[in-house]
């Protein structure tokens, strides 16, 4: 049966087929549909099609299109009219156009036979010149799809794909995956009207895995999905993960505690002997606290000084991350419990910071230790009633007594620079008379071959008699010793020690 057909419907299908040529791509023509214009007519009996108008053509191709499907003719609109039902019902029905909202179609069911008839207004030159502005700006869009490296793709609301560019079609078959209507792409059920993002991969005959971050984004009652590569940036977030892992393994053996905030002061990493020193619980620490509630835990378990003001300590704290981003924090902190711990801040990138807690307990003790057998000789050498000075290998003084300072009017506590094996014997030589074992005394304090004790009688400028005793000790020191004289010898010479 043949249908009449108006020119000015032709043109407008022509239109509207042009535009379904890109279906992505949703202009509104500034033309629609006035109804009663003379339709683009279609002819369905039992879902094939029988007879159409030459307009239809546009929509059933060149060529016979005798016995098409009512299904390929509906798929080929439903970007237009998205809510043609797959078996339309008895009667007419009407359905206005997505794309224009006075282009109508309308389908009238009676028993097995369908028509399909679609109303528009005649096109304009105006009409025309707008239609090829926007053709023009649809091809560059189409070209942009077409040759993006990032799959497209989209898919209706029962989740089959009914649209892909060609590289979705490429990642398809890259991936050893069949190009249809299911989705390679492993996606979580979608609902809302948000758009949503999430993070999948695809596994490829190699063995191997193609990271993609896909958003979606609702269209046409289904999906639109936008992939996009992130295998570089997997590669380095598990670049990262394997060095914080081989971090972990190596901080795990050191005795010096670690903990690192991130820049929102949460603890993102620390090892066993942080536990072993403060005495929190692992499960507190692996939650991650902030910096205020870990410190704040230390505290209640007395692994750090009270703080003599407790309404100021949050302040104190916030303070001490300032420090230790400046690299300038470093602390001694007496527990409760006699151990001493050294806090060290250190700055890391990315706004982090890390606190270094080491029990130097041990190393306080030696100290305190050896000061005081340092007091204890300095005691001992001031009950002498001659007077001693020990001069170091490099001829430096080390030691001095009491009796020293007060014969030689010599302070070396108070001096600016070290005392010297040459800034002694100057003072004692303008002491004394003249006497020729000066520079013997300094040879013999800086040499490094095997000495022997000796002595050697002095005068001083006021009369007195001195008696210079000089004699090795231990790491190539030696001491000398000024006593008084109880015998009268020769100024001058120099007497050996005898052994035995």
């Amino acid at each position: 049966m043949a249908i009449g057909v108006g020119i000015g419907a032709g043109l407008a299908l022509l239109a509207g087929a042009a535009l379904l040529s890109w279906r992505k791509v949703k202009i509104k023509p500034q033309f629609g549909a006035k109804i009663g214009a003379s339709p683009i007519a279609i002819l369905f009996r039992e879902d094939l099609v029988v007879d159409s108008t030459d307009s239809a053509k546009f929509i059933l191709g060149q060529g016979n299109s005798f016995g098409t499907k009512w299904a390929e003719v509906r798929d080929r609109l439903l970007d237009q009219f998205p809510l043609l039902p797959e078996t339309p019902k008895e009667g007419e029905n009407r359905f206005f156009s997505e794309l224009d909202q006075e282009t109508m179609l309308t389908l009238t069911k009676t028993g097995a036979t369908l028509r399909l008839e679609i109303f528009t207004q005649p096109i304009t030159a105006e009409h025309v010149f707008e239609f090829r502005r926007k053709e023009l700006r649809n091809q560059r869009i189409e070209a942009a799809i077409e040759t993006s490296p990032n799959p497209i793709w989209e898919m209706d609301e029962k989740g089959d794909v009914i649209w892909f560019n060609p590289a979705y079609e490429k990642i398809c078959l890259d991936t050893g995956n069949k190009v249809g209507r299911e989705c390679p792409f492993e996606l979580a059920p979608l609902t809302g009207t948000a758009m949503k993002s999430s993070r999948v991969s695809l596994p490829c005959d190699d063995g191997t895995r193609r990271w993609y971050e896909v958003s979606s984004k609702p269209y046409n009652y289904g999906w639109m999905h936008f992939a996009c590569s992130i295998d570089n940036l997997v590669d380095a977030e598990m670049a990262q993960r394997n060095f914080v892992q081989t971090l972990t393994k190596t901080f795990a053996h050191l005795p010096i505690g670690l903990a690192v905030f991130d820049r929102e002061r949460r603890l993102v990493l620390f090892n066993p002997a942080l536990v072993d020193l403060t005495h929190l619980p692992v499960d507190f620490l692996s939650s991650k606290p902030n910096l205020l509630s870990f410190f704040d835990h230390m505290r209640e378990n007395r692994m750090m000084p009270e703080p003599k003001n407790y309404s100021s300590w949050r302040e104190q704290l916030t303070n001490v991350v300032s420090a230790a981003r400046e690299d300038r924090y470093c602390e001694t902190w007496t527990l409760p419990s006699g151990l001493t711990y050294k806090i060290t801040g250190r700055p890391h990138p990315d706004g982090a910071v890390a606190f270094l807690i080491e029990d130097i307990s041990a190393e306080i003790s030696l100290t305190r230790r050896f000061r005081s057998e340092l007091e204890l000789t300095q005691s001992v050498i001031d009950c002498f009633e001659d007077s001693v000075a020990v001069f170091s290998r490099l001829g430096v003084l080390t030691f001095s007594n009491s009796a020293y300072r007060a014969q030689w009017k010599c302070d070396p506590d108070s001096a600016f620079a070290e005392i010297t094996i040459i800034d002694a014997t100057k003072d004692w030589q303008d002491a004394c008379d003249p006497s020729p074992i000066w520079s013997e005394l300094r040879e013999y304090v800086l040499t490094l071959r095997d000495r022997s004790a000796w002595t050697s009688e002095l005068t001083l400028t006021t009369g007195e008699t001195l008696i210079c005793h000089v004699e090795p000790v231990v790491a190539g020191a030696t001491m000398v010793r000024f006593s008084q004289a109880a015998i009268s010898a020769a100024p001058g010479t120099i007497s050996p020690v005898a052994n035995g």
